[in-house]
């Protein structure tokens, strides 16, 4: 029986060539969607779960509440922390401390090599305590966990940066010297995590050897640095609760009468890749990645919507089959049988095709989104392909298998069917073609609503001028080198100004602290913001001045310029009544005075609000260049700044970055997300617009008599076209009016995420309704025109 039903499946499908056709395309598509989106899914939830003990693992953040009411999340923990938790909690069976470096020269001294091959590192390096092995799971491929960072100048590698560094991973023994100041032997190499992971060190550094780079005091609790990380591995997953109830009594301990202000919050491992709040680089919206499995779930739908409507729509042309099989003894059961077989057939192959599609697509997908996917089979894949394939088989197999079998023999055989009961499957087409169309306009209004935000985003005034500026790394604490690089590139016609700073006026990195204003007895509640840089920053990034004077020159901080936002944060309204008042921050011991106030500017990106800023002079801090060059012959200029910079510094690696491309990385999020969206866009409208013209096209067959009939009536071509097509367009403009609202609060509840942002206008769901009717309109009027211009006589006679 099994081979008689594939044998009938085969001649149906192959006789049916052109809905086969449509119906194994869209079904491939769809699959392919969908198996993109699992894949990308996978990948976050599976971030950093390769580690032994994940669910015991957590993570020490330490939150500031200020007095003012506002909170500040920070993934940080102080340094002697780890300490105090190996040693009083009990439910704590290891900690482990690492502070992270960026921007640091790594030079390395190869076998042959006479002169060190150097690396600028801006991330990957940390100095950890040797504990952090017993907490974070690594596979050990040379050295030993025990030993590898018990002493000073002990580091150890990952396989990956061993083989960039010295092109092997034999290299115990070799030495590596950091800053040009600290000399470390490699003890160990480790495997590269296994799977995706957001604790992304490459050179681990036994934290012991800090001190010989900067001066820093490990036991300081008031060490809240953003680099710091603590790491504990509890004893079981259920103590997470009692260690964070003991936290408020230890931040008391520590910090007494200002204890109200940190608060230490444990956190599992499994939550820290979507804590935003405090690691906004780092984690993924959870947002994101559930509008991506629903998408991901539309997709298919969308796809076996297709299916049933075209298996339906052909139901009158089966339905004689169906009536002779009833009449020779087929019962139901075997009728549904018979159908599930052929759908089973079109989606084995269709999720072939979609298997192969993906194989295709993965490289171009992981290059523009920016991650590593794969197909690699493991049984969570497996499951999701098996999943896949009999829901698609039961979604779009069962309900046109229930129709057909269902049909009367009686009625069949007359050839009535379509004025029978089942004929209603006709309104049920009709929803689901509005389903369709109503799931597509969303996803173009969220589209066009995220381009138009990313515009905004990229065209905002930041407050200064982003424009031909060139952003140098220099070596830390090195001032009298760092004057020398400034004014020997003042010497050169295309560069025309330079700035020695700690961070550029925006940036995803932010410094600041607390602070006394004038005769006021008690520390301001609100914390600012610090650019501490020398007396060319508002020159080099054209700040305004509002009121008052510029910096004055020097090395140490001899007064202040705030922003705008800190004048109405201190009370004033006017620039000129705080000029001469005494500001007292962290990192002066005296009041000095505010001498300047500038215009505000954006210090992060377009989702934060601009805050309270202040500027000052700290030379011992700078870390960068900030070089304004006129762009007429950018390629010279660049090449004249790396002759001074190898010149004055030859021991370090040269590198720039132009900063309005520096500043683009702080929307990688939202370009991330517009190319998710605008990719599996693309994807709904192809499948909804490939079962639009199979319905098309078997609408106007089964019309072919009505249209010859009109022709020889004097029919003109436009009112036939008009007839085939509002029927459709009826569809297509019920979706519009449904699908409008949906999109515009699933996307204002997506701006929300923004502290500036664009207004949704009417002209975003105009635009989108267009694109609709347009597309619809070309869809229905291809086959409509291909049928109204046929010759009556042939329409006539193909019945």
């Amino acid at each position: 029986m099994l081979s008689n039903y594939l044998k009938i499946a085969w001649r149906n499908l192959r006789t049916h060539r052109t809905y086969t056709l449509l119906n194994i395309i869209g079904l491939s598509v769809g699959m392919a969607g969908g198996l993109l989106i699992f894949l990308f899914l996978r990948h976050h939830l599976s971030t950093d779960r390769h580690h032994a003990n994940f669910d015991t693992i957590v993570r020490i953040s330490t939150d500031l509440h200020l007095d003012d009411g506002s909170i500040e999340y920070n993934a940080e923990a102080p340094p002697p922390m780890a300490a105090t938790l190996r040693a009083r909690f009990p439910q704590v069976a290891q900690a482990a401390f690492m502070l992270g470096w960026g921007d640091i020269t790594i030079s390395t001294h190869r076998t042959a090599q006479a002169v060190p091959v150097r690396f600028l590192e801006h991330g990957g390096i940390g100095f950890v305590e040797p504990e952090w092995f017993d907490v974070l799971t690594h596979h050990w491929l040379r050295g030993s966990a025990s030993t590898a960072l018990n002493a000073p100048n002990r580091a150890v590698l990952t396989e990956s940066w061993a083989r960039r560094y010295f092109g092997t991973i034999n290299v115990l023994g070799q030495l590596l010297t950091l800053d040009n100041k600290t000399t470390v032997t490699i003890a160990g190499i480790v495997a590269d995590p296994p799977g995706p992971t957001d604790i992304r060190l490459g050179l681990m550094v036994s934290l012991s050897t800090l001190r010989q780079l900067i001066a820093v005091d490990l036991t300081d609790w008031s060490m809240l640095n953003s680099q710091n990380r603590l790491y504990a591995r509890l004893k079981s997953p259920e103590a997470v609760p009692s260690l964070q109830r003991a936290m408020p009594a230890l931040s008391k301990q520590q910090y007494g009468k200002s204890a109200r202000i940190y608060r230490f919050v444990v956190q599992p491992l499994a939550d820290l890749h979507f804590d935003v709040a405090r690691d906004p680089a780092h984690a993924s919206r959870p947002a994101l990645l559930w509008s991506l499995g629903i998408i991901g779930v539309v997709l298919v739908v969308a796809a076996c919507i297709n299916f049933i409507n075209l298996a339906t729509a052909q139901a009158i042309r089966r339905s004689k089959e169906v009536g002779i099989r009833k009449t020779l003894g087929s019962n139901r059961k075997q009728l549904i049988g018979q159908f599930l077989l052929e759908t089973s057939l079109i989606t084995v192959v269709a999720i072939s095709l979609a298997l192969l599609l993906v194989t295709a697509l993965l490289p171009v997908f992981n290059d523009w989104v920016r991650v590593t996917l794969s197909l690699q089979p493991n049984w969570l894949m497996v499951g999701f392909i098996g999943l896949l394939l009999i829901g698609t088989i039961v979604l779009a197999g069962g309900y046109p298998a229930a129709v057909l079998s269902g049909y009367s023999p009686l009625l069949a055989l007359r050839g009535t069917i379509a004025r029978s009961p089942a004929s209603r499957s006709f309104t049920v087409r009709k929803v689901l073609i509005v389903v369709q169309f109503v799931v597509c306009q969303v996803l173009v209004i969220g589209a066009l609503v995220v381009a138009n935000q990313g515009q905004y985003m990229r065209q905002a005034d930041l407050g200064f001028n982003q424009a031909n500026v060139v952003m140098v790394t220099l070596p830390y604490g090195q001032k009298a080198k760092h004057d020398a690089f400034k004014q020997q590139l003042l010497t050169y016609a295309g560069i025309q100004s330079v700035s020695l700073s700690v961070l550029p006026p925006s940036s995803a990195r932010g410094y600041g602290g607390s602070f006394k204003f004038d005769d006021r007895a008690d520390w301001e509640k609100f914390p600012v913001m610090d650019r501490l840089a020398d007396a060319d920053y508002l020159k080099t990034y054209s700040l305004k001045l509002l009121a008052g004077r510029n910096l004055t020159p020097g090395d140490t901080i001899r007064d202040y310029v705030i922003n705008e936002k800190m004048l109405h944060k201190l009370g004033f309204s006017d620039p000129q009544q705080v000029l001469g008042k005494k500001l007292q921050y962290y990192l002066s011991p005296i009041p000095l005075p505010i001498v300047g106030v500038v215009t505000d500017f954006h210090q992060k990106s377009l989702r934060d609000e601009i805050g309270p800023c202040i500027m000052a002079s700290y030379a011992a801090w700078y870390r960068q260049a900030g070089i304004r060059i006129s762009g007429n012959n950018s390629a010279q200029t660049i090449q004249q700044i790396r002759q001074v910079e190898q010149q004055i510094f030859p021991h370090e690696a040269f590198e720039y970055q132009f900063l309005d491309e520096q500043l683009t990385r702080l929307y990688e999020t939202e370009t991330l997300t517009a190319r998710l969206i605008n990719a599996f866009t693309g994807i709904a409208i192809l499948i909804c617009y490939l079962g639009l013209y199979g319905l098309v096209t078997f609408t106007v067959s089964q019309r072919t008599k009505e249209i010859g009939v009109r022709k020889v009536l004097g029919a003109s071509v436009s009112s036939i076209v008009a007839l085939l097509s509002k029927d459709f367009l009826k569809l297509v403009l019920i979706a519009i009016v449904i699908a409008s609202p949906l999109a515009w609060y699933a996307m204002t509840q997506w701006l929300q995420d923004f502290a500036y942002k664009i207004d949704i206008e009417w002209w975003v769901f105009a635009l989108a309704g267009l694109l609709a009717v347009g597309i619809a309109l070309l869809t229905v009027s291809f086959q409509s025109v291909k049928a109204a211009l046929m010759n009556p006589v042939k329409s006539l006679r193909s019945e």
